[in-house]
């Protein structure tokens, strides 16, 4: 058995492979063995700090595998399920772990578990933002920034299912057309263009009644321009770098704009939670009304290639490690 642990906050060169020996599970858990893991930008917050965890630690918030073991009181799993997860606690990079069962799914027998391994964090993420954080309606126009992206990827096709016109954002010319295949009916290079002024373009002046925003500090400010008065601004990433501090009175007072900062744990802490987002994601994946291609597979030993490629933009699309 094989983990990635980190004894100290930095670059790509604090992730370590070592070996380990796992205790049974305990009552609520199980222990899994990890046939594919998923590879998030969160991970990177995680290993630099942005998100100080505790030290030594494991870290990885997606995996999915099989059952090899299961804890007593565990009544709803077996030995032999196909499972996934994403959230913590923390410790997808490893070639087994223990699990608790509040945050398992079953994985259907026709979704292959290198694909489920892609979608819980960014599936699961796509769920809260378009259906709780701000519940969107047929024929709204959405701004999703990063749209070809792993999220953005989901987001497009899901959006799509749901009556919306898309507009993505994206970093080159070479992803434009990579997200038009996801859904978007608008996409916008932001290093070439203005794209506050494109949205506004697009909608005849009005503006979107809501903003998705996981790159943070280079696209907030224009992504307030994009809001019609009393949009919301939904910042739920730091890809560029954390926010600055916020001027209420001079940002978000002059059109009564809304601002929040979702997680995944506000929206997906309870087993009904859980289960209700990932029978729809499951649902969707099945009818082929989202497709799912992997740009990338890693080998656990080469996790500080991986993380160097996700920090320089070089993945365009859902990553994968493969124990």
């Amino acid at each position: 058995m094989r983990e990635v642990k980190i004894s100290k906050h930095g670059g790509p060169e604090v992730l370590e492979l070592k070996d380990f020996s796992l205790d049974n599970p305990k009552d609520n858990e199980v222990t899994i063995e990890h046939k594919a893991i998923g590879l998030n930008y969160i991970d990177t917050y995680h290993r630099s700090g942005l998100y100080p965890l505790n030290l030594p630690t494991s870290i990885g918030a997606e995996g999915a595998g099989i059952i090899k073991k299961v804890g007593t009181n565990v009544k709803e799993f077996n030995v032999g399920d196909r499972v996934s997860y994403a959230g913590t606690p923390l410790g997808a990079y490893s070639t087994h772990r223990n699990y608790p069962t509040k945050n398992l799914v079953k994985v259907p027998d026709s979704i292959d578990l290198e694909i489920a391994a892609t979608l819980m964090t960014k599936g699961l993420t796509t769920f809260y933002l378009l259906h709780k954080t701000y519940k969107v309606s047929s024929g709204q126009t959405v701004l999703f920034h990063a749209a070809a992206g792993g999220v953005g990827q989901i987001f497009g096709q899901w959006a799509k299912t749901l009556g919306c016109t898309t507009i993505g954002t994206v970093g080159s010319d070479e992803k434009i057309q990579k997200a038009k295949t996801y859904g978007y009916d608008h996409v916008i290079n932001y290093n070439k263009e203005n794209f506050s002024e494109k949205v506004l373009e697009i909608t005849d002046g009005k503006g979107v009644p809501v903003v998705y925003d996981g790159v943070g500090k280079n696209t907030f400010e224009d992504s307030l321009k994009c809001l019609c008065v009393r949009g919301i601004m939904v910042s739920f990433g730091n890809a560029s770098g954390p926010l600055s501090p916020i001027n209420v009175p001079k940002l978000l007072q002059p059109k009564g704009l809304y601002f929040v900062r979702p997680a995944m744990q506000q929206y997906l802490s309870s087993r009904e939670d859980i289960n209700e987002a990932s029978e729809i994601l499951f649902e969707k994946v099945l009818a082929k009304k989202i497709k799912i291609e992997i740009f990338k597979k890693y080998k656990l030993e080469n996790i500080i290639q991986a993380h160097k490629d996700l920090e320089s933009r070089k993945i365009l699309g859902p990553a994968i490690i493969i124990p």
